[in-house]
């Protein structure tokens, strides 16, 4: 019997959007595995003895961009991992459009995309925020950071875009605290139908 397919939620936003504490909160709260694209290379980079982790490093050590096929199959890994979890938050991913078009290659028959959670939040609050954050993250200075914002508009946006015409984008403004995102959040996951833990 063929496995159902994954549900899958896309959480996407600008850098200091709250993207990592807000899928931290929907795991707590509707069990929702969160799975990051770069944790998940992050990790396998450092794996003793893993082949797909050579790689990594070998890409990250000339600058270029491991190939979408490696982050498809290690988000597939991580979900088959799970069990049966009722969904899967992917955390910055897809955020450019190549991104995009391997997902569609390697997992449209294996994962629905629900719909893409999109926290919208101002570019200087998100700066200030990451500034703030004191999370030793070497990229989080305000050189840097513009130049990931500036990434963003460029690459992310564009897939945001994407799905707002297919009807599939739930913007949340993540401006506010974060127990009132969270709320506004979990009033999104409700009118998707996912009721349960709630």
């Amino acid at each position: 019997m063929a496995r159902p397919l994954y549900n899958v939620v896309f959480v996407l936003g600008p850098p200091g959007s709250g993207k990592g504490t807000s899928c931290q909160k929907i795991q707590e709260k509707l069990g929702f595995v969160h799975l990051s694209a770069g944790d998940l290379l992050r990790e396998e980079r450092q794996r003793e003895g893993s082949e797909v982790g050579r790689l990594i490093e070998e890409h990250i050590t000339n600058g270029s961009i491991v190939p979408v096929e490696i982050t498809c199959k290690l988000l597939e890994n991580a979900m088959e991992a799970a069990g049966d979890a009722p969904g899967f938050l992917i955390d910055g991913f897809p955020r450019n459009q190549d991104n995009l078009e391997g997902w569609k290659r390697q997992m449209d028959e294996k994962a629905k995309v629900n719909f893409v959670l999109f926290l919208s939040c101002p570019v200087e609050v998100c700066i200030n925020r990451c500034l703030g954050r004191g999370q030793g993250r070497t990229d989080d200075n305000e050189e840097s950071l513009r130049k990931r914002v500036v990434t963003y508009n460029t690459h992310t946006l564009p897939i945001i875009e994407y799905y707002m015409k297919l009807g599939q984008v739930k913007e949340v403004s993540s401006e506010p605290t974060a127990d009132e995102v969270f709320s506004s959040i979990v009033t999104v996951f409700k009118d998707a139908g996912y009721t349960a833990n709630l």
